[in-house]
């Protein structure tokens, strides 16, 4: 049930923050299992949210 919300919230909002946030990870290819999703397409978005 944990990796089906964080997917869902992440399909929905697109936020690897709040992701991570929620998962308590605190590395990127942690939050790749949980999302279910390719590493490269993970690090393109979050390259692409300027802080």
């Amino acid at each position: 049930m944990r990796r089906t919300k964080v997917a869902r919230i992440y399909q929905k909002f697109g936020n690897l923050w709040a992701v991570q946030l929620l998962l308590g990870h605190t590395k990127m290819d942690s939050i790749v299992r949980y999302l279910d999703v390719e590493l490269e397409d993970v690090l393109t978005i979050a390259e692409s949210v300027e802080i």
